[in-house]
């Protein structure tokens, strides 16, 4: 059989899951600056493990090996998790940062003027209010969902063989 980009095998599942980073990172940054919907501190965590995953990808699609499609799962996971804490705290089941929760440990140190203008780092988004929901879940819920669909992908790419 010729091996074609498309033939199910690790590199092809490695790009298949750093491309999902990718939208999903694409998706947050449309929210964000199409959609208006500035991001939490808490937001902003979640999208680091895809930007790593995006970096990981791209050293899979060059390097297929086992550890390195691991190493993408790990990311996920790490993003699910931070998803899942976040989702916690946006839903009241446990207390979130004081930087970006209810306290607003953070904001005592910030001037009024700042604070109100939006340009200077003010209109802190809190992390523990829905700005987004979509059938009972929120962004970041979607979030960890998504993460533990490409932690899955991640992990079929570990298990397959490198190549056709």
């Amino acid at each position: 059989m010729r091996e074609t980009f498309l033939t199910p095998n690790r590199r092809t599942y490695i790009a298949l899951a750093a491309g999902g980073s990718a939208v999903l990172l694409l998706a947050a940054f449309g929210f964000q600056h199409v959609g208006g919907l500035a991001p939490c501190a808490m937001c902003l965590w979640q999208r680091w493990p895809h930007a790593v995953a995006i970096a990981i990808g791209a050293l899979g699609v060059v390097l297929p090996a086992a550890w390195v499609a691991l190493l993408g799962a790990a990311a996920m996971l790490t993003n699910a998790g931070i998803a899942l804490y976040h989702t916690g705290v946006e839903r009241d089941w446990w207390d979130g940062p004081a930087s970006c929760s209810g306290g607003g440990g953070d904001l005592g140190a910030m001037e009024v003027a700042d604070l109100l203008n939006p340009d200077a780092g003010g209109g802190i988004v809190m992390c523990d209010e829905v700005a987004w929901e979509m059938l009972g879940l929120s962004m970041a819920s979607w979030n960890g969902l998504a993460c533990l669909a490409l932690a899955a992908i991640w992990f079929a790419a570990a298990r397959m063989r490198a190549t056709a």
